[in-house]
């Protein structure tokens, strides 16, 4: 039997643009991507802090260092700019591998986006 479980969170980043005309996704600065340990094309979920707001897209990689995060497509109308989100990863394991799994947070700053 498989589960699943808390994966990896990108906790509190500002969206930095919507683009409502763009195909959809969610395009997600590359190196908070990587010390998320999300992989390009994965299934995300969104929460807006702001309106309450809880959906799900996909992560296409941003500019490296840019801070960018851009909810695009019908994401785009569930978000303002500089509303704060959280970005989550869900994973299947089994019940073994959930006991002893390690999920990754990342606490960029609030207002560029960045590691610090």
């Amino acid at each position: 039997m498989l589960i699943e479980v808390f994966k990896s969170k990108i906790h509190r980043v500002r969206v930095t643009a919507s683009d409502l005309n763009y195909i959809g996704s969610i395009t997600i600065d590359e190196e908070l991507i990587e010390a998320a340990g999300l992989v390009v094309g994965e299934r995300v979920y969104i929460v807006n802090v702001n309106n309450g707001e809880r959906f799900d897209t996909y992560v296409i990689k941003g500019k490296r260092k840019s801070g960018e995060v851009c909810l695009n497509g019908p994401a785009a109308r569930k978000v303002q700019r500089d509303d704060i989100i959280i970005i989550i990863a869900y994973a299947q394991m089994t019940p073994e591998e959930a006991q002893v799994f390690q999920p990754k947070i990342v606490f960029p700053d609030e207002k560029t986006n960045l590691l610090t």
